[in-house]
């Protein structure tokens, strides 16, 4: 694959609580996501370098949204019920055809009002059911 530029992702989708896939993507502004491992320092004294081993893999995102309250699938309707529930979403980023899918508990739904009018939302989600982070 060649290189590429971050425009036009093609599937950003999040399952709202009731385990609909919503494609939210339109309202998204900006995302990151990670797929951190965990690590262990496991040099003896008699090293002159670093030992480490790999622990466990993580996946955690964090989106960024205009305010949409229309109709599902806006992003309000995805994440309202984020503070008085803890279910389980499934996310889908595909970028150029690579798929990324994770089982994720989303932490916080914010929304604000910046000095020039605009109103955003944030949605932070970390992995939750042990599935290491594959991409397909």
């Amino acid at each position: 694959m060649a290189k590429e530029a971050g425009l036009a992702i093609t599937t950003l989708s999040v399952d709202d609580s009731g385990g609909t896939v919503r494609a939210i993507r339109n309202d998204i502004l900006s995302f990151n996501f990670a797929t951190p491992r965990g690590e262990q320092d496991v040099t003896g004294i008699d090293k002159s370098a670093m030992e480490r081993l790999l622990l466990l893999a993580d996946f955690s995102l964090d989106l960024t949204m205009s305010f949409n309250d229309a109709a599902p699938p806006s992003s309000h309707d995805t994440f309202k019920t984020v503070p008085s529930t803890s279910v389980a979403r499934t996310v889908t980023i595909n970028i150029s055809g690579q798929s990324l899918p994770n089982e994720v508990l989303f932490t916080d739904y914010s929304v604000a009002r910046a000095a020039d009018g605009s109103l955003v939302t944030t949605a932070p989600g970390r992995l939750s059911d042990g599935t290491v982070p594959t991409w397909a």
